[in-house]
């Protein structure tokens, strides 16, 4: 095994007071939620590798799978728990008759049920980090924040996060109770967090939990159309910049990236790592991207990339992308902090 393959990644602070995490964290969901067929003995090795890796950073909520997902990392965060920082979230609501309908749920006794499933799930006394999945905008961010506030005095929940917000809503949160984490979707594809969202976590302290930094997987090169290459039960066949000519039209804008690749010698997914984990330096604020995988080598590939820097050029030839894409980052926007800006 190479050497880089084993060395360990560096790490930051999560939130103003957290503890220090890698550089780079693991998303779970895929491991039995939303990405089709899954290896169960792979997606467990591959939490195992992460953490020889360095990765200390596990996300999941209780909405992947309706619970499973929580579930199935609990035996590995049991085995490691002084090792591992686990965040999970609540306000998703689903419908088990219709897996592709979603609701929204920030109320202070559905919080409470919720974080009661999530403790139960994973098998912990404390989470680390608890999460506003989404923003239900008929209930006041102070009042849901004021309800996730009573957790941690109660010592279920260590530290508070909050999911795609606005600028304004994490200031008027973080008002009432100091926010960690910031998890919204961040890529060379999606930049709209940069509007406020990113100045905000920047002013107040707070880490950036980037998701989908690899765009679902498009900007791997993995599929160039989700219609036609994925199973019927993928949830990437839903959004639209992933099937038919938005998907053609995105598939030609990857070829800057692989022209870095290329001269580089690495993978097109390594280049659009490299890309996020910059914008800590970018933006100067703590960047923490939680990729998604259940293999091992993907994590010892999507690891390494943390230890490439672009230079001026490569990222000035990357600068434009975000702006070319067509469709949408979801069918419905409603749900995103840009739906509301």
């Amino acid at each position: 095994m190479s050497t880089e393959k084993t060395e360990r990644i560096t790490t930051t602070r999560l939130g103003a007071d957290g503890p220090e995490v890698g550089v780079q964290g693991l998303g779970c969901m895929g491991m039995s939620f939303a990405y089709g067929p899954t290896d169960a003995d792979e997606a467990r090795a591959t939490l195992e590798r992460a953490l020889e890796l360095g990765v200390t950073f596990y996300d999941t909520a209780d909405m992947y799978g309706f619970g499973e997902n929580e579930k199935f990392i609990a035996p590995f965060v049991k085995a490691h728990r002084d090792e591992v920082v686990v965040a999970t979230k609540f306000g998703i609501v689903m419908d088990p008759d219709d897996p592709l309908k979603r609701g929204i749920r920030n109320d202070a006794p559905y919080i409470r049920q919720c974080v009661e499933g999530s403790l139960k799930r994973l098998g912990v006394e404390t989470i680390d980090l608890y999460y506003m999945h989404r923003r239900d905008v008929n209930v006041p961010i102070e009042e849901t924040v004021g309800a996730m506030a009573e957790l941690v005095a109660e010592g279920k929940v260590r530290q508070l996060g909050l999911s795609e917000v606005t600028g304004d809503e994490l200031r008027a949160a973080h008002a009432v109770h100091p926010i960690a984490a910031v998890q919204s979707e961040w890529s060379v594809f999606s930049r709209d967090v940069e509007r406020t969202a990113v100045p905000a976590a920047k002013e107040l302290g707070v880490t950036f939990v980037p998701y989908s930094p690899l765009g679902r997987g498009f900007l791997t090169g993995a599929f160039t159309d989700a219609g036609k290459e994925l199973s019927e039960d993928d949830f990437r066949r839903t959004m639209p910049r992933f099937t038919g000519e938005n998907a053609a039209a995105n598939a030609a804008l990857l070829e800057p990236l692989r022209a870095i690749a290329q001269a580089r010698g690495v993978s097109l997914g390594q280049v659009a790592l490299a890309w996020v984990q910059q914008r800590a330096s970018v933006h100067g604020l703590p960047v923490v991207p939680i990729p998604g995988t259940r293999r091992r080598g993907r994590v010892e590939e999507n690891t390494a990339a943390t230890r490439i820097e672009l230079t001026a050029d490569e990222q000035a030839a990357l600068e434009p992308i975000a702006d070319r894409v067509a469709g949408g980052r979801y069918a419905d926007m409603n749900f995103t902090s840009a739906g509301r800006e």
